[in-house]
């Protein structure tokens, strides 16, 4: 069953974020907790974990890419 991954909301007023480098690559096996990306607020970068344990199928959004929270980022199998 497919994950869909989304742009999280790190602050109460945060409204997009950026992905600064993505750890893994698309076929790369993940674990719930493990970290996945680095996002840049207005405030800080920080580094997200993954919500889904599987394999990294597809990246959405490339590093360097600004978009809305809740916005799809990748897909976890």
């Amino acid at each position: 069953m497919a994950t869909e991954f989304t742009m999280p909301k790190l602050g109460e007023v945060m409204e997009e974020g950026k992905v600064v480098e993505w750890k893994k690559k698309e076929g790369d096996a993940v674990a719930k907790g493990e970290i996945l990306l680095e996002v840049e607020t207005d405030k800080a970068v920080m580094e997200i974990e993954s919500t889904a344990s599987g394999i990294l199928s597809k990246i959405i959004v490339p590093a360097g890419a600004t978009v809305p929270v809740n916005s799809p980022l990748a897909i976890i199998e």
